[in-house]
């Protein structure tokens, strides 16, 4: 039985009432760090003030940069920094929740011309980055986003779909295409490190999975960035999540635990001991996804589940620098095994047995010291692995499994980082690196061959080789309204010698306190999936070889123009061109064929491929935001973008990814309510898509008759477009402030009016006919959290 949106909402009017408790004025503390924007050392002397506090509740630095305030209301807070020859800060909209303290780094930024009177006011900006050399097509999102967006489930990947330009692969998943690229060109990166695809269920050579391994307990404000990068990013086409780990707590314990359909968390942070500033956090969660298939939402017939685990241990010393220890791991699996009744049988496919295992985890260590009051050394080593299995058995007419092969796909990588940060003064500052990583794979991959009925082997490697990468990038503050970023980046691999120098360079020009006009133009490269390179094929003779061993790197150059409006402190205006030129694309080596590696969505393809692809991307994109201001934010976010590859033929076609246009419109209303309109908070968030439908290759029926599989036309390669994707979510939470914890509510209803989206068509060969794939139903994600 499916249960309806209205009983959700009679459920959730029911918890509403019972947690009508009377309302108490809660107070918590707010503490933290005020350091220099660049160099990162502490500013002794700063002042932080509540702004609207009756009696007047403010504070200064101390000699370290730490402050502490006590006795702030919850609720939304707002707070102003000054500190003599910077820009005066002003935070705004801070959540104050009676269940945990609210800790803070806040970064100020110097003025460029000395010994002047402060009067330039700097406000937090979501679409502002954390990375001072970023100018263009970057912007900052925080944890409460991924917690308050619909449809977001504290995932950042499912959270970017509201921002323009920005569009999800497959609603059972969180791949996402960033102007037309493939979701493999995306880069993760953690503490300034690039790390595995953090993702339960994701395949090899991919970028996004199931669900996101990461908990938002651990992570902090982060950068999200869809072109043109700095220099300090290398190995991405598309895009970088550029993520930041929360510290614990370290002068009070504190749990948070979270119970919902997707899993059950439990969350723990505090010191180490009294009087040392270390603190540790961890989170753990395990799988409760079983939940929603006994309520009756459709989430395939396969067992499902998970385990996760993230920690960040912050370690500091007195004289040796300060040390960090963090990590995350991820436990996955699906399995199916087919009904022994061929009459329940409503397609081909349902008389398969399948398992699949998706684990992944990374491990770092890294040690941050300030050299002097300008300049910081920042050292990371990283170990990490991944390891993807899947089997496959066909019943045949006795019911018996016929192996139709494996998937056998281990990687481990160890990676040093060491970067050099120095502030030379108020106009000039630097940034250098060096990042060597030791990749070990061992990969196999067998498949059945249905002539032959005999097993055989795709790929059967085990080796390793090593990526070098190195960057330095200069950012010059001309006056306080010119800044100017130029940079270095190079990437090579040493397994076939093939490299990419890439000069990088933006500048940003205000042209007055509330517009800026900014340009930005990079190269950038990435590896192949290592898998690819290992390919085997079968000259005429029958002999194999490996056509795929000198692929060089898929390159592209990003050109950006930007320009950003602030109509008010609180609505934002920005409109975004870009155009992506990419070449040294792999694509087929066969004539006939249309193969590009711009259109791979997961895997290692077995495909003869050389460097002789293009692609280009180019579109214009809009955003109009207002921060949240009256208890209400909205985001309208829309693009229109067209995509193309020219194939081994010469001929130009449509990506896989080519919807042309996409409209996404997220916003999000509190209401306090209750007795003093204090303690208890009703939120009512909405997130509605609209966007052109992904491309396919049409089937050709009867060439697919004759052989029993799928055979697409290639030669109309991504002609047909699926009708255009629309979707509504509505979340509705109710957060409750009691004298020590923090309890909220939640329901999250994702694709409201059960709209039918088409993923794609496939040939049933069990039916003779082509039938079509459909995006994820109605899902409805029910959760309760406490913080104490």
């Amino acid at each position: 039985m499916k249960l309806r949106p209205s009983l959700f909402l009679f459920i959730f009017l029911y918890l509403t009432n019972v947690l009508a408790l009377k309302s108490q004025s809660l107070t918590q503390t707010v503490r933290g760090t005020v350091v220099d924007q660049i160099s990162q050392s502490p500013l002794p002397g700063a002042n932080v003030i509540l702004l609207n506090s009756d009696p007047f509740n403010g504070t200064a630095t101390d000699m370290d940069g730490n402050f502490k305030l006590q006795n702030i209301p919850v609720g939304k807070q707002h707070f102003k920094i000054t500190f003599l020859g910077y820009k005066e800060f002003i935070l705004p909209n801070v959540t104050v929740t009676s269940g945990k303290e609210e800790v803070l780094t806040i970064s100020l930024e110097e003025n460029v011309i000395l010994g002047k009177e402060v009067t330039i006011t700097d406000k937090i900006e979501k679409n502002k980055p954390l990375n001072e050399y970023s100018a263009v097509s970057a912007r900052t999102f925080s944890v409460e986003e991924t917690q308050k967006y619909a449809a977001a489930v504290n995932d950042p990947a499912r959270m970017s779909t509201s921002y323009a330009g920005v569009v999800s692969t497959d609603d059972g998943n969180n791949a996402i295409t960033i102007r037309g690229n493939s979701p493999n060109g995306l880069l993760w990166r953690m503490e300034g490190v690039e790390i595995p695809n953090p993702n339960h269920f994701s395949n090899v050579g991919t970028a996004g999975g199931g669900i996101s391994i990461l908990s938002s307990q651990v992570l902090t404000n982060s950068d999200f960035m869809t072109g043109a990068f700095p220099a300090e990013y290398g190995n991405a086409l598309s895009g970088v999540f550029d993520l930041k780990l929360r510290r614990g707590n370290n002068q009070k314990s504190e749990q948070t635990i979270q119970v919902g359909f997707l899993g059950t968390d439990l969350a723990v942070e505090g010191p180490f001991k009294k009087g040392y500033d270390g603190s540790y956090l961890v989170n753990y969660r395990y799988s409760t996804l079983s939940i929603l298939g006994k309520l009756g939402v459709n989430i395939g017939t396969a067992t499902t589940n998970f385990q996760d685990l993230s920690y960040n241990f912050y370690l500091p010393t007195k004289k040796s620098g300060t040390f960090t220890l963090f990590g995350f791991g991820g436990l996955s699996s699906q399995f199916a095994d087919a009904d022994k009744d061929s009459t329940k049988w409503n397609s081909f496919y349902d008389k398969f047995n399948w398992d699949f295992t998706s684990n992944t985890g990374a491990a770092g260590l890294t040690h941050f010291i300030q050299l002097n009051n300008r300049t910081y050394l920042k050292t990371s080593l990283v170990a990490s692995g991944t390891g993807k299995t899947y089997s496959e058995e066909e019943l045949d007419t006795n019911y018996e499994g016929i192996p139709q092969g494996e998937l056998n796909y281990g990687e481990k990588k160890v990676a040093l980082n060491s970067i050099l940060t120095r502030k030379i003064n108020s106009r000039h500052s630097y940034k250098a690196g060096i990042i060597a990583t030791e990749i070990f794979y061992n990969l196999l991959n067998t498949e059945l061959v249905k002539e032959s009925g005999s097993i055989e082997t795709r790929i059967n490697e085990k080796g390793e080789t090593m990526t070098l990468q190195s960057f330095a990038q200069w950012n010059f503050r001309a006056s306080d309204n010119v800044t100017f970023n130029a940079g270095l980046h190079y990437l090579v691999l040493t397994y076939n010698k093939t490299f990419s120098l890439e000069p990088r360079a933006s500048i940003k020009i205000e042209l007055s306190p509330k517009q800026s006009i900014s340009l930005g133009y990079g190269l950038h490269s990435q590896l192949q999936p290592i898998g690819v390179y290992f390919a085997k094929n079968r000259n005429p003779d029958g002999s194999i070889f490996q056509p795929n061993k000198e692929l060089g790197l898929t390159k592209a150059n990003h050109y950006v123009l930007s320009y950003d409006h602030s109509l008010s402190d609180f609505l934002h205006f920005k409109l975004e061109t870009y155009y992506q030129q990419l070449f040294n694309v792999p694509v087929s080596m066969d004539p006939t064929s249309t193969f590009s590696i711009l259109n791979s969505e997961g895997g290692y393809t077995n495909e003869a491929l050389d460097n002789n692809g293009k692609g280009r991307n180019y579109g214009v994109e809009l955003t109009f935001e207002q921060f949240l201001h009256h208890d209400f934010y909205f985001l309208l976010s829309s693009s229109v973008f067209d995509s193309k590859y020219r194939a081994t033929n010469g001929n130009w076609y449509n990506t896989r990814f080519n919807g042309n246009f996409a409209t996404t419109f997220t916003a999000g209303k509190e209401i306090k309510t209750g007795p003093g309109f204090k303690n208890r908070i009703v939120g009512v968030n909405i997130k509605t898509i609209y966007a052109g439908g992904l491309r396919n290759t049409p089937i050709d029926l009867n060439e697919s008759k004759l052989q029993g599989e799928t055979v697409y036309q290639d030669d109309e390669a991504y002609s047909l477009k699926a009708k255009d994707y629309f979707r509504t979510d509505v979340k509705f939470s109710l957060r409750r402030n009691r004298p020590k914890s923090t309890v909220t509510w939640s329901i999250d209803i994702q694709n409201v009016s059960n709209t039918k989206n088409i993923f794609g068509d496939y040939f049933d060969p069990l039916s003779g006919t082509t039938k079509t794939s459909y995006q994820a139903p109605l899902i409805p994600i029910l959760s309760y959290k406490m913080d104490f």
